[in-house]
């Protein structure tokens, strides 16, 4: 048995998902449901998800042997603070968030703890949230990022890289700086277009018929300003200063494109086009692969 009792605070989505995944490959005999919405935690334990839930993390940790902590960016030091004192000598903790330098500060708070924390990432998800939407199959071929530290515990990072595995995802070690980068860039700035798109467009549809006449690449191209705000408004605050530095690239070429509509520069609107079609059709090719 590789966890004898796994405890997930925070049973939405990923949370969910999770336990979901490792009940289905008979690897956990025990899975513990912790949050404050009783109703989304009976939820779970009518689809199986869970066995059992606590509304208080202090009890929902004892006895465990792996916790996730699957909260919002903006309470995970308040969770880390409240569970320190009751976790086993040897329980390991990791955790989903999308920023890993903020998180790993919050969980100092773990004090005797803290060694035996595993900072990870899994990239997936949908854009509906709750344990109602998560599914045992959302991590399969997809990439799960760990960013221990020189303190993390070799055998904690070791279980916690397993307990991935098993669900079928690709775990990849990676630094803190280096992750916070890279998903500012291929994730958060993404969603951050996404929501102020719909938001600048939604007001504007206060004098026109914008929404009506949307079509499937507006769809498509807004579907994750479907996602949880809560979680979104706190990646933006955790990761800020490398969301602001991708996001300050960003605008920087968005103007040069202005300009060149607004000066008929057929060339470069081309350029522009066609370096991000092959670009885009490139990432396509390497995904079947």
């Amino acid at each position: 048995m590789l966890i004898e009792r796994l405890t997930i605070i925070g049973v939405g989505l990923i949370g969910g998902s999770l336990a979901s995944a490792l009940k289905a490959t008979n690897v956990c005999q025990e899975v513990v449901g912790c949050g404050r919405n009783v109703e989304n935690l009976q939820t779970a334990i009518d689809m199986g998800v869970i066995d059992s839930y606590q509304t208080d993390p202090t009890l929902a940790v004892q006895g465990a042997d792996m916790v996730v902590v699957a909260v919002p960016l903006g309470t995970m030091a308040k969770i880390f603070t409240t569970i320190h004192d009751y976790l086993l000598p040897t329980a390991i903790i990791t955790d989903v968030g999308s920023a890993k330098f903020s998180v790993n500060e919050d969980a100092k708070q773990l004090g005797k703890h803290f060694s035996r924390f595993v900072p990870g990432h899994p990239i997936a998800g949908r854009e509906q949230s709750g344990v109602a939407a998560s599914i045992p199959d959302l991590f399969k071929q997809h990439v799960v990022i760990l960013t221990p530290t020189e303190v993390t515990d070799a055998q904690a990072t070791e279980k916690v890289t397993n307990m991935w595995a098993i669900t079928g995802a690709e775990v990849i070690n990676m630094s803190i700086a280096h992750h916070d980068s890279v998903l500012a860039a291929t994730s958060h700035l993404p969603h951050v277009i996404a929501y102020n798109l719909v938001d600048t467009l939604a007001a504007m549809d206060a004098h026109t018929e914008i929404f009506q006449f949307a079509a499937g690449g507006f769809r498509d191209f807004t579907r994750i300003a479907s996602s949880d705000p809560v979680m979104w408004h706190d990646i933006c605050l955790a990761n800020q200063t490398a969301i602001l530095e991708v996001l300050d690239e960003f605008n920087a070429d968005l103007t040069k494109l202005a300009t060149a509509i607004r000066e008929n520069d057929s060339q470069t609107i081309m350029n522009v086009f066609k370096r991000a079609k092959k670009a885009r059709d490139n990432y396509l090719l390497q995904r079947k692969k």
